[in-house]
C-alpha cells in the first residue's frame, strides 16, 4: 500500500512572520488553534507574491500546503510548503425566491 501525507494550513488576518534562509527560501512558523506549531520553508519568490497579494486585497485568505513532515518539539514540519493567498468576495445576497415565483406564476 502507497500512503502519502498532505497538509493544509489555513489562516487570515495576517501573514505569518518570516525568516529569510539560504538558497531562496524563507522560513515560516503558523500555531493553530490547539498551540500546534507548523513550520515551514517557502520559496522566496512564493513569499514575496504572497506579501504582495496581502497588500492588493482588502480581504483574504491564505493556505499553506505540503507533505507532513517529522515532529517537532511543539508540532510538526511542512515539506516541499507553498503558500497561495485568495481574496474573499463579498457573497452576492440570494434573492427573494418567494418574490420570484410570484412573478412568475400568472
Amino acid at each position: 500500500m502507497e500512503v502519502k501525507s498532505e497538509v493544509t494550513i489555513k489562516f487570515s488576518g495576517e501573514l505569518p512572520t518570516a525568516t529569510p534562509l539560504p538558497n531562496k527560501k524563507v522560513a515560516i512558523e503558523l500555531t493553530d488553534q490547539n498551540g500546534i506549531v507548523f513550520t515551514a520553508q517557502v520559496n522566496a519568490k512564493s513569499w514575496r507574491k504572497a506579501e504582495t497579494s496581502a497588500s492588493e486585497f482588502a480581504d483574504w485568505a491564505g493556505a499553506v500546503s505540503g507533505k507532513l513532515g517529522v515532529r517537532t518539539e511543539n508540532g510538526f514540519e511542512i515539506i516541499d510548503a507553498g503558500i497561495q493567498l485568495f481574496e474573499k468576495k463579498a457573497k452576492e445576497p440570494k434573492p427573494d425566491v418567494a418574490a420570484a415565483e410570484a412573478g412568475v406564476s400568472s
